[in-house]
């Protein structure tokens, strides 16, 4: 068995160029590969051909192909599938199934290739439905959860037949034949679920706890099981790709974790959908005769119309009883009337075990490729009909919930609103956080957001709704791109923490989210404002339609718009939120205590409204930056500005002033008695602070007496506490200008001294 690598290469790149070229105008990859097998194989031009190393890497193929199909198909879908989708399942298999089965025997056919085609009749392809109903922006309709379910049962009941018929097939029919037949099936299948359901998520656990979790170890891994279920579907008389698809249907986030479930599934997609499977169905079209278009053109009509009739017909039929119509019904039957990818690969395993001719073959690959085609214009017509009709039904997705990273008291707050129209969970890592939204009614979960076993706990794979809230940018952010990949939720908002033109914008974009509340957020503040019962809640409502940016001043920090009441939903304050007539917008307001801030004001409070405010657009040098404090000193000292920048660049010299990153307090002690001064200065750009290029943009200059040393160290416990707060940062790189920085460390939470303590201590 030789290789012809030229060959390969021109089969390769054939099915590559067909697939993207069917793909382009919305048709499956499987299509284009099909019909340049038959253009450039033997059916035709003859430029390309098979060989026995050709036909091993398609069964591999098929074998991979299979696998991934497990892999892509959730096993709870089969479990909580709808009673529609059964139905429609049920009526689209045995419908067309009966009726081809019929027609083969009509025109003198076998009972083993009327079978083979009643099954290829009945399947319906998966994968094209899902693409088709992402195109036509119909997956949240009610025949789109339908087809899907319909498509996976169909799918899955058509490869057990088929296997059952092949094992009767090799076995004989006498009576003792097909017991033997069925005994081995019962035995295959009650070994392959006790292991899949009880061996492999015990194998995981134990793979994890040794750390044997890498992408090479886990694919490899992978392939031996699917080579081994495939060997034991074989001994079994069934076919190895049954063997496959169980594999891959037992291979889930249970048994490997959803990121490396994810990682491997598409990893098996490429080897198999992008290497070895366009081999198998480039090579099928080598096997088409177009003779069947002369000798056998009236029993190729006649499969075509009973399999499209009968797949819509039956299942409009079995449908009826669910009460959603006639009319439903029949687009639903229209829109899986397209076969693909499985109706191939029964149909070659057909024909390559001698149980139907070349003849039959054509007609099944024919049939595949008009049906599929067919599919997006039927289905465009029956929903474009039922739209007309005010029937097409916007099903209520079975992901209904919010979940919300953070538990604190405004993610608390946000919460007891959001939960009078949906489920809503927490979590967070903060006990304290968890009990209070315990002892609050809420359901919560403590644990890291960014472990997904931690998010599925909490509840990810049933929401519809992210809200990330933490007062880590970057924490947000990541939790963001975990539910987006691993959970597939479909709506994010994050609480945005930083101005505009920040890194977190392109978060934003990236993950398609949109901002929390509006814009950017002191959610420390909110939190200790709420903590102390000075926020109070007001209904306003909307008498017409705006953006939610125009109900609030965004540099307004005292009111936030929390959420939205909209006839029967409550929906969370975001960016993208437009406000419609009627609405009811909850709005948080600040309201600061009796004692405010301005009555305990202390003498940094006093020192802060008298200091010289420096609001820097340029990046400079710390020596520059120094002979502009110290010509606005030099007046109020008495003082030459040289010998003030001396000073300044001497104590410089001795110890770094930059004591945090971003954060500067430069001081000197003068010989003067009762002084004590400080500059403020916000360096948008920086001030550059030692040769490694270290730079400060929050700076406190303090220049004082020897006998100031308390009231300094006060000071510099106060910029301390000011400079900790979280929001702390967004509030000064926001302020517009000197005086609203002087309100930014006004307003600031910290411990403050009143006058007659300062007294007491010599200030």
């Amino acid at each position: 068995m030789e290789l012809n690598l030229l060959n390969l290469l021109l089969v390769l790149l054939a099915a590559w160029l067909a697939g993207n070229l069917a793909s382009r105008f919305g048709y499956p990859a499987v299509l284009g590969e099909l019909l340049v097998g038959i253009v450039l194989g033997p059916p035709l031009l003859g430029l390309l051909h098979g060989g026995e190393a050709i036909a091993v890497l398609a069964e591999v193929g098929v074998l991979l192909m299979m696998l991934y199909i497990g892999m892509e198909v959730d096993p709870g879908d089969l479990k909580k599938v709808s009673w529609a989708g059964t139905l429609a399942a049920l009526g689209g298999f045995i419908t067309p199934f009966v009726l081809a089965f019929l027609t083969v025997r009509w025109f003198g056919g076998s009972v083993l290739a009327g079978l083979f085609v009643g099954i290829a009749a009945g399947v319906t392809s998966l994968a094209t439905k899902s693409r088709i109903l992402v195109d036509l922006k119909l997956l949240d309709t009610r025949v789109a959860h339908v087809m899907m379910a319909g498509a996976l049962i169909a799918d899955t009941l058509s490869l057990i037949v088929f296997s059952i018929i092949i094992g009767i097939a090799e076995g004989g029919v006498n009576l003792l034949e097909i017991g033997l037949v069925t005994a081995r099936i019962v035995a295959f299948f009650t070994v392959t679920i006790l292991v899949g359901l009880r061996f492999f998520p015990w194998l995981g656990r134990r793979l994890s706890e040794a750390g044997l979790t890498g992408r090479t170890f886990n694919f490899t891994l992978v392939l031996l099981i699917a080579v081994l279920f495939g060997e034991l579907a074989e001994l079994a008389g069934l076919h190895a790709i049954l063997g496959a698809f169980l594999a891959g249907l037992f291979l889930r986030e249970n048994v490997l974790g959803r990121t490396l479930s994810q990682r491997l599934m598409h990893a098996v997609e490429d080897a198999s959908i992008g290497f070895l499977a366009p081999i198998f169905f480039v090579t099928a079209g080598f096997e088409v005769s177009f003779s069947v278009f002369q000798a056998d053109l009236w029993l190729f009509l006649s499969i075509m119309a009973v399999a499209t009739v009968g797949k819509i017909v039956g299942t409009a039929l079995f449908y009826l009883p669910t009460g959603y119509g006639w009319r439903e019904g029949i687009a639903i039957g229209a829109g899986m009337n397209g076969r693909g990818a499985v109706e191939i690969i029964v149909a070659q395993i057909g024909l390559s075990m001698g149980l139907i001719s070349q003849e039959i073959f054509s007609v099944l690959v024919f049939m595949a490729i008009f049906t599929t085609a067919a599919v997006p214009l039927f289905l465009k017509w029956g929903t474009d009909w039922l739209r007309r009709r005010g029937e097409l039904v916007r099903r209520a997705e079975e992901r209904r919930g919010v979940l919300i990273i953070g538990a604190g008291p405004l993610a608390r707050r946000l919460a007891r609103h959001l939960q009078a129209s949906r489920p809503v969970w927490l979590l967070d890592t903060n006990p304290e956080h968890c009990r209070a939204a315990q002892a609050e009614g809420l359901a919560v979960v403590q644990g890291n957001a960014l472990q997904e076993n931690v998010l599925s706990e909490a509840h990810a794979a049933e929401a519809d709704t992210l809200i990330a809230m933490t007062p880590n940018p970057e924490v947000n952010t990541l939790v963001a791109q975990l539910a987006r990949d691993v959970f597939f939720i479909p709506d994010i908002h994050l609480l945005q923490l930083g101005r505009e033109g920040s890194g977190q914008e392109a978060a934003l974009k990236r993950l398609k989210a949109t901002a929390l509340f509006g814009g950017s957020v002191p959610l420390n503040t909110w939190n200790h404002w709420i903590s102390q019962h000075t926020v109070r809640e007001v209904r306003r409502r909307i008498d017409q339609a705006m953006p939610l940016h125009e109900l609030t001043d965004p540099m307004d920090r005292q009111a936030l718009p929390l959420v939205i009441y909209r006839e029967n939903e409550v929906l969370p304050a975001h960016e993208t939120l437009r406000l419609e007539r009627g609405d009811e917008v909850v709005l948080l307001l600040h309201e600061p205590a009796t004692e405010s801030v301005e009555v305990t004001r202390d003498r940094f409070d006093h020192l802060v409204e008298t200091a010289p405010v420096l609001d820097l657009d340029e990046s400079l040098p710390v020596d520059a930056f120094f002979e502009r404090v110290a010509h606005l000193l030099a007046g109020e000292l008495n003082m030459e500005p040289a010998t003030l920048h001396a000073l300044l660049m001497e104590r410089e010299k001795e110890f770094s002033s930059l004591i945090a990153p971003g954060l500067a307090v430069p001081h000197v002690v003068i010989d003067q008695p009762g002084r004590f001064h400080m500059v403020i200065a916000r360096a948008r750009h920086g001030v550059v602070f030692s040769r490694e290029g270290e730079t400060a943009t929050v700076l406190f200059v303090l220049v004082r007496s020897p006998e100031e040393r308390t009231f300094h160290l006060r000071t510099l416990s106060a910029i301390a506490q000011i400079v900790q707060d979280p929001d702390f940062e967004v509030r000064w790189e926001e302020a517009r200008d000197p005086e609203e920085l002087r309100r930014v460390l006004r307003t600031a939470e910290r411990r403050r001294y009143a006058e007659a303590e300062q007294a007491r201590t010599g200030e």
